[in-house]
Order: structure tokens, then C-alpha cells, then sequence
């Protein structure tokens, strides 16, 4: 059985909890108890070290581990710097440091959101007395190099990770475990819906719910989306939206159904296909092959439409969509027994706006009926 584990924000809470209890009582902590609040249980977590760099300074240090998840961040250290303050309203204030990274569309704060917010300081403000004031500032030293794995850019977050997450604890969602919460979900939905939407993450979940798509017909599929459609099929589902963010939907263009980077990515590949097939000239599909990410892959497209007065964004994942539709059908026929497919599928694509970039044909017809 899968093991899971937390979520980045518990060992940022975590080493806080060590350093103040140094600060306070001159003696390192082993294990912190952290209240992860969502859900409610206490977390016990191992404490690395912890060092008392001034009578008004401490640093405790704790590792990572998100359980039996393919998950980058696993084992990397995470510091949390905290020290005793006499000035401003608030007990705690959170900062981020190196290898925190920044959001680059919210004037550059740190991200570190909501749940890591609360969850720093209602586990601190607990072990304060009153009129007590601190500064916490947590580190990644591996945050900056970790960050240009990730998809971070995409939505904005620079020079850094997230603290990010809803929950304390970390889900293997790359595991069989939980493939099968998953089609457990589906399976309770398409009971119910002939329609379903299949969204990868968290900012498909969102933009979905902000477009009018009923929550009850949105089914999370994680990095799954190969099983994920053959078992809609099986249930008889007559219609599925897919809903990405183009970064990882147009692996399926490729024929690459497990989207997690560990295993298969062919991002540049796909796109730059894509684009010598519309076209482009050679230096422009060398632009694109080179581009650091899909996003800056598809802001150079919009550079040339925008100096060129052309449609290549429009031309070029509208061949996408439509590909990534007919490969699905392909992968649920190849995988069916009957050697059929029931279901039909279409594709929508947006950016790390979260702004649409294209609807397939199909696609546009499923959101007259969803919306």
C-alpha cells in the first residue's frame, strides 16, 4: 500500500516550531508536533538541527517528505529562520526567503498561501505569551534549482517554490492508491452525468467552476488521464472535456497519457511539430524548439502574431486540440475489449492566465451543453 506523507508547508511549520522552542526554552526539539488544522490531526516531524544563532535568533532545519509520491521536493531541506521582534501589531509575520519563490503577478510576495499562512501561525501564536512578537523566515536552500523543474513560471511564481496546498497531508497522486480514489469518483459521477469534465489539477478545477460547469460533473484525474478514459468508457460516458493547462494537455497530442514529467515529456517536440506544420519559418520553429517552457514557447508565438499581424497561436494549437482529440479516441479504442469507443472527447487548452487558448470543434460544442 502507498504511504503518504505532508505537504511542504507542515516542515516549514514544523522547523518554525523548533527554532521559537529554542528561543524559549534553550533546547533542541527532535520531533515537532504540528497541528495540521486540515485535517485535524497532529503531525509529529523529525527536526534535522537546530542552532541558536543569537540570544534573539534561532534556525532549525527539517527535510521534506511527501510519502510514496513522485515529487521533486522529496528529502530537500527546508530552514526556518525565527526571531524575537518589539515593533509592529502582528505576532507573527511570515517572510520568505532563498528559494522561496516570488509571486511575479502580485508585485513579487512571496508564495506562500493561504494554508501555509494560517497554518504557521495558528501553530505559533499558540506557543507565544501575550504581547510577544516574532519574524519567521523560511528557506529552500534547493528552491531556486528545484523551481526549473517545475511548471511554477507558468503561473507566475519565479525564482523559487510554493508553499502551496490546501491540506497537511501529501497524497501519492501518482500511485495505483490513488488512481483508485479517483475511479471511485468517477464512478459515483458517471452514475450520474452522461458529460463529464476531466481536469489534471487544481487551476483546472477553478477556471471550470468560475466558466459555470456544474462542480458535481468535475472529475480530478491527476497525471492519470490515460486510465481515467478508458474507464469512462467502460461505464458508458458518452462525452468528455478535457481540461488542461497546455503545458501538460499537449503530451496527449504526442500519445503520452501518464502526464507526469518523471515519465515521459515531449512538450517542445509536440509543439514544434505542430508549428513546422503550419508553416512557420525555420528560424521561428527553432525559437520554439529552444524556448525554456510551453509558456515561453507560446508567448513567442503571440510575438510573431503580434508584429506579424498573423494567427499562428490560433492555427497552431487549434491542430493541437483537434490532435489531442483524435489520439484520445485512438487510446480508448486501442484499450477497449470491443475494440470501440463509446465515449467522445474534446479538448480545451489555457495559459498560465488561465485564459483560453483554443476549444477543439467538440470541445465548443460540450460547453454549450455544460455552461
Amino acid at each position: 500500500m502507498s504511504r503518504s506523507g505532508y505537504t511542504l508547508p507542515v516542515f516549514a511549520c514544523a522547523a518554525a516550531v523548533a527554532a521559537l522552542h529554542w528561543l524559549r526554552d534553550r533546547k533542541p526539539l527532535t520531533l515537532a508536533s504540528v497541528d495540521l488544522i486540515e485535517p485535524t490531526q497532529i503531525a509529529e516531524i523529525p527536526i534535522e538541527q537546530v542552532a541558536g544563532l543569537s540570544e534573539n535568533t534561532a534556525l532549525a532545519i527539517t527535510r521534506s517528505d511527501p510519502g510514496d509520491n513522485l515529487d521533486l521536493t522529496k528529502n530537500t531541506p527546508i530552514w526556518a529562520l525565527v526571531e524575537w521582534r518589539e515593533q509592529g501589531d502582528d505576532a507573527v509575520i511570515i517572510k520568505g526567503g532563498e528559494g522561496i519563490g516570488k509571486q511575479a503577478n502580485a508585485d513579487d510576495k512571496p508564495a506562500i498561501y493561504a494554508y501555509a499562512q494560517r497554518l504557521l501561525k495558528e501553530n505559533l501564536q499558540g506557543m507565544l505569551a501575550p504581547g510577544e512578537k516574532i519574524t519567521v523566515t523560511i528557506i529552500l536552500p534547493e528552491g531556486r534549482s528545484l523551481a526549473v523543474r517545475t511548471s511554477n513560471s507558468a503561473f507566475g511564481v519565479v525564482e523559487g517554490l510554493s508553499l502551496l496546498g490546501t491540506t497537511g497531508i501529501s497524497q501519492p497522486l501518482s500511485t495505483p492508491d490513488q488512481l483508485a480514489v479517483f475511479r471511485t469518483e468517477l464512478q459515483n459521477k458517471a452514475s450520474r452525468f452522461e458529460t463529464l469534465v476531466f481536469c489534471i489539477g487544481e487551476n483546472g478545477l477553478d477556471l471550470a467552476r468560475k466558466l459555470g460547469i456544474n462542480p458535481e460533473q468535475l472529475v480530478k484525474t491527476a497525471n492519470w488521464l490515460g486510465p481515467m478514459l478508458v474507464e469512462a468508457d467502460v461505464l458508458g460516458v458518452k462525452e468528455i472535456l478535457l481540461f488542461g493547462y497546455h503545458g501538460k494537455l499537449i503530451k496527449l497530442a504526442g500519445g503520452i497519457f501518464h502526464t507526469h514529467h518523471y515519465l515521459a515529456d515531449g512538450r517542445r517536440e509536440i509543439l514544434t511539430a505542430h508549428c513546422a506544420i503550419a508553416g512557420l519559418k525555420s528560424a521561428d520553429i527553432q525559437a520554439v524548439f529552444d524556448s525554456a517552457t510551453a509558456e515561453a514557447a507560446l508567448t513567442y508565438l503571440k510575438s510573431l502574431d503580434a508584429t506579424t499581424a498573423s494567427d499562428w497561436v490560433n492555427q497552431v494549437y487549434s491542430a493541437i486540440a483537434e490532435t489531442i482529440d483524435v489520439r484520445s479516441q485512438e487510446y480508448i479504442q486501442n484499450h477497449s475489449e470491443s475494440g470501440t469507443a463509446v465515449t467522445v472527447c474534446g479538448s480545451i487548452l489555457f495559459d498560465r492566465d488561465r485564459k483560453i487558448i483554443v476549444k477543439s470543434k467538440t470541445a465548443a460544442l460540450l460547453m454549450e451543453k455544460l455552461c
